[in-house]
């Protein structure tokens, strides 16, 4: 039996991308795994997995790009810088975009992997649903240089039209990454945790590679934006308890409640341009407002489930970390 298709994965080497390119060679799908520097063990005795080692910030990867993407359905695009620094998103984020575009055929399908930080959060309220209605951030507005580059990003695909896949995770955990910063602060050993009733938009790195995958094999009918994250979602005091439990750490943790620490952020407004950002309203906003992250557009698009809930989940991260 032959190989049920093909897919061309940039960030290939990333946390995301090689569980992407283990979810399509799960389905039998074959894989140009775009790498700049790191490939996963055992891709050299995958003869599924073609290797493209090639940097998208250097316009000299468009013709390496054009050639390996035929015969292929669909790319999904994960590569990307994941931090704040500026000159890092304009080359690894949005020039990698623009000339991963440039060799992209008008009729190819694209699943570009977003990010939920680009929704608005200011214009929301405590208890408030954020869904894929939700409105979205300017460039001006933007908490941070990240939302900034994702929303960046997505203008430029979006800009070329369809058959196109726009998927914003939330923060995304696996092996190796148990933790996340959307919990609150660390003052030496002790974790200062922003508490509130609402839900941790998180997803599962597997979960999302799946959905990066279900999505390059499903047409979108022109552009289709889908929020992922998971189906049981903890609270912090949930995820802390377990993730201590599991690890034990944190050690120590102090909770404060979001309304408090939001007063102390208004407070400090007049001098927010000089201080850490969960003193910064609109970025303590993005992280800790209690929301909740409905994925019934995720289900209702592209099907799938959890393969356990949260507690489960966690508990194979971090044993498959060890």
């Amino acid at each position: 039996m032959g190989a049920l298709g093909r897919l061309l994965i940039t960030g290939a080497g990333g946390f995301i991308g090689r569980a992407t390119v283990a979810a399509a060679r799960a389905r039998g799908i074959e894989v140009v795994a775009v790498a700049r520097r790191s490939v996963a063990p055992g891709w050299a005795e995958d003869d599924g997995i073609e290797v493209l080692r090639a940097d998208l910030s250097d316009p000299a990867c468009v013709n390496a790009l054009s050639g390996a993407m035929r015969g292929c359905i669909a790319v999904i695009h994960a590569a990307a810088h994941l931090g704040g620094d500026d000159a890092a998103l304009r080359a690894d984020t949005l020039l990698a975009t623009s000339h991963l575009l440039d060799a992209l055929p008008p009729e190819m399908r694209l699943v570009l992997v977003s990010s939920i930080a680009v929704y608005d959060t200011m214009a929301l309220s405590p208890g408030d649903v954020l869904d894929e209605d939700a409105p979205l951030n300017t460039p001006a507005g933007a908490q941070d240089g990240y939302s900034r580059a994702k929303l960046a990003q997505e203008g430029l695909c979006a800009a070329r039209g369809g058959p196109l896949w726009m998927m914003r995770p939330g923060a995304v955990y696996g092996p190796g990454r148990s933790w996340h910063a959307l919990n609150g602060f660390w003052a030496g050993p002790l974790l200062v945790r922003i508490e509130s009733d609402g839900a941790l938009p998180l997803c599962h790195v597997d979960h999302l590679g799946r959905s990066l995958v279900s999505a390059a094999m499903t047409d979108p009918g022109g552009v289709r934006v889908v929020n992922v994250v998971d189906d049981d979602l903890p609270t912090r005091t949930r995820f802390c308890a377990d993730h201590r439990r599991l690890t034990g750490w944190p050690k120590a943790m102090l909770p404060v409640p979001y309304g408090a620490w939001l007063g102390v952020a208004r407070a400090l407004r007049p001098i927010s341009g000089k201080l850490p950002g969960l003193l910064r309203e609109p970025v303590l906003r993005a992280r800790m407002m209690p929301l909740s992250y409905p994925n019934h557009a995720l289900r209702e698009a592209l099907g799938g489930r959890d393969d356990a809930p949260f507690s489960e989940m966690l508990a194979r991260s971090v044993e498959g970390a060890a």
